[in-house]
């Protein structure tokens, strides 16, 4: 069964909660992070890795296409296909590598562009601005029920 939620980020603190129901209920598999220029996926990235307990800087991988990190012996990759021409490029970089680590958790921004070099998602994560950019909306889809029941537990509503 699919499950959906839809919560307004209206603040820093709106995306750190949403990171820290992730952090708690999602920690392997494959997360697509969908949303334009803009929209807040690299933020919501960095607090989910902050919420994991990683220490220090979280960089976007726009350039190296992927910034690899172990956190607490968890392996997590957080891939930026923004700036792929062609997914074939993912094989060339030995993505394949990456993809067969076991128990791993992969985030992936834009994941339109990796074509079938990436996985389906366990997880997709939709942001959209609103029309003054002052808000976004995320819309979470997944088959987890456990998330489903977190995410209506910590935000007070179903929708």
């Amino acid at each position: 069964m699919q499950y959906s939620f839809s919560l307004d980020l209206n603040s820093e603190v709106d995306t750190q909660n949403l990171a820290t129901v992730l952090s708690t209920h999602f920690t392997t598999g494959v997360i697509y992070l969908i949303g334009d220029l803009g929209a807040g996926k690299t933020t919501l990235s960095r607090y989910f890795l902050q919420q994991m307990g990683h220490q220090g800087a979280v960089k976007s991988p726009t350039y190296t296409l992927v910034e690899p990190y172990n956190i607490q012996g968890k392996d997590i990759f957080h891939f930026d296909l923004y700036r792929l021409n062609d997914p074939y490029e993912l094989e060339l970089m030995g993505i394949r590598d990456y993809l067969e680590t076991p128990n791993a958790l992969f985030l992936f921004e834009w994941p339109s562009k990796g074509g079938d070099e990436i996985p389906a998602a366990d997880l997709v994560i939709n942001i959209e601005k609103s029309e003054d950019e002052m808000s976004r909306r995320a819309t979470l889809t997944s088959s987890s029920e456990t998330l489903q029941n977190a995410l209506e537990q910590k935000f007070n509503h179903a929708e």
